[in-house]
């Protein structure tokens, strides 16, 4: 368990001490709603509210550059494709000891600050009886798109013991994490909902931007669906041991500044409204969003992610020095000289300093073919770097 504690502010001494928090004795930056949660939530009761991840989400300075990585968890770990020979991912997502064992490896072997629930956006979509596979080599596939009216009314509602796997897989990973955080995950509606019309991936998005102004009413009734569904996810991961969640828009990029905030934000907003009554802070985040970073930010979150096609000097000019940023080592410089990644990574720390905390991550997720010991290295770096003063500090 010792590669599991370095996020933690406090000594394990200290950890075992904690009395559960409650809004009364919560350090500044948090919202209210601890008492919401169980005493034995690792928020409350071990240590995770003082680690470095959650002192950067909510604007308390922490004594290390808190990173993790999205898709930490996955292809580029030889114990992953080990654990997950002959399975299905969708059914690796709802098997709750290979859910917890795929997002307990990369911390184990990276010393990163937070683990990040192993699932996929279409996960919700499962466990509300539509029907999806993960086909390989293409990514998520329905059986039956959705593009009318009546087949989006005809679409379930999830029931809440069909998370029943989701809590499970929660409560085992944090068990094994103790004071290092979880981050729960869940797709944006929009993605989502895109998924839906589309029937798969799809590199323009067409249909799910044409349906905005054809259908308006099929959109919005098709979006707030989603928003349903991802909002339950998120809320699920939270009470069973999540500290903080990640609201990942991928197909966000696709949509104008006007379009985002009227077909989606709104929808964004409720899915993050899930868990407005309770402590964790909120992570936004989508690829090529430049644009639409203080919408996402508006739409409910304390911080928000910042994909490596922009500078995070330039995110802070754009959402000003109040918002938390998380960002934005570019994933294509993992496999260059270690002096390149490094200076590289340096910037991104100085930039960082800007704003009102910094998480650091990539800009995007950690690709396939990347060496699991660069990673390593890179977090030893990382870690190894003093935190910068920011304006606020003087």
């Amino acid at each position: 368990m010792g590669a599991m504690t370095h996020a933690a502010q406090t000594s394990g001494a200290e950890t075992a001490a904690i009395r559960p928090i409650t809004d009364e004795t919560a350090p500044d930056g948090f919202r209210g709603g601890f008492e919401r949660l169980a005493p034995e939530h690792p928020l409350r009761s071990a240590g995770t509210h003082d680690s470095a991840l959650l002192r950067e989400l909510t604007g308390r300075r922490a004594t290390s550059h808190p990173v993790w990585f999205m898709r930490q968890a996955g292809r580029s770990l030889p114990e992953y494709k080990q654990v997950r020979e002959g399975t299905a991912m969708l059914d690796a997502c709802l098997r709750p000891d290979l859910a917890a064992e795929i997002t307990l490896q990369p911390v184990r072997r990276h010393r990163v600050d937070a683990g990040i629930f192993f699932s996929d956006i279409v996960v919700p979509l499962r466990l509300a009886g539509v029907g999806v596979d993960i086909v390989p080599g293409k990514g998520p596939v329905l059986e039956h798109p959705v593009r009318t009216a009546a087949e989006i009314d005809a679409l379930p509602e999830m029931d809440d013991e069909a998370l029943e796997p989701i809590r499970e897989a929660v409560r085992l990973t944090t068990a094994e994490l103790g004071a290092t955080p979880l981050i729960g995950f869940a797709g944006a509606p929009f993605t989502v909902a895109a998924y839906m019309v589309e029937g798969g991936p799809s590199r323009d998005h067409l249909r799910p931007r044409t349906m905005m102004h054809a259908d308006p009413g099929a959109w919005q009734a098709l979006a707030a669906w989603a928003a349903r569904a991802s909002g339950a996810f998120l809320r699920a991961q939270v009470e069973a041991g999540a500290s903080a969640v990640q609201l990942f828009d991928s197909w966000a990029g696709s949509l104008s500044l006007r379009d985002y905030q009227e077909h989606v934000a709104p929808h964004s907003a409720a899915a993050l409204e899930s868990v407005a009554d309770l402590p964790v802070p909120r992570i936004h985040f989508g690829t090529g969003t430049g644009d639409l970073l203080a919408a996402m930010r508006d739409a409910g979150a304390e911080a928000v992610g910042v994909d490596h096609r922009l500078s995070l000097s330039e995110a802070v000019r754009r959402v000003g020095h109040g918002t938390v940023l998380q960002g934005n080592i570019d994933p294509a410089l993992l496999p260059a000289p270690a002096e390149v990644l490094h200076r590289h990574v340096d910037e991104v720390l100085a930039a960082g300093a800007e704003a009102a905390g910094h998480v650091v991550n990539l800009g995007h997720g950690v690709p396939p073919s990347t060496d699991p010991q660069v990673l390593t290295d890179l977090v030893s770096y990382i870690h190894d770097q003093q935190p910068a003063p920011r304006p606020a500090d003087g």
